[in-house]
Parts: C-alpha cells; structure tokens; sequence
C-alpha cells in the first residue's frame, strides 16, 4: 500500500489544500483535535474514496470508526480487503 498516495488521496477528497502529504502523521489521529481535526461530514468523503478508488464499501459505521482512525488503519484495511 503506497501511504504517500493514500494521503494524496484524502487531501484531495477533502480539499486540504494547505497541507501535504508529508504533513500527515501515519498514525496521528484524523479525527479530533490532536490529529487532522476531520468532522463527520469528512467521514463521509472517506467513505467515498475507499468506494471509488479501491471497490470498498463501508456500510457500518461503528467500522469506519476504526478503518478511519488513523491513516496507517486506513492503509492496512484497504490492504485486508482488497
């Protein structure tokens, strides 16, 4: 799993602009204030990344909770269910 791409990816879907993949922390929380600060609405554009770029879709939301929690647990899950 290319991590550099996965986080390109989340700064596009999310529109960070400001940031850049080296910015993100592989482990650093993406939501709440010690991490990227994402709100539920972000959640949401995740989703829809992991659907659109590799064929996964997250019905339950209590497994989007931890697939989310950092980038290197979106990475690993990506990887799982390829």
């Amino acid at each position: 799993m290319d991590i550099l791409k996965l986080k390109s990816q989340i700064i596009d879907a999310l529109n960070l602009e400001e940031m850049k993949p080296e910015d993100i922390n592989d482990d650093a929380p993406l939501f709440g204030p010690e991490g990227l600060g994402l709100d539920s609405i972000d959640a949401l554009e995740l989703i829809v990344l992991l659907e659109k770029n590799y064929g996964i879709k997250l019905s339950d939301p209590a497994q989007a909770k931890g697939v989310f929690e950092s980038v290197n647990k979106m990475a690993s899950f990506i990887e799982a269910h390829k």
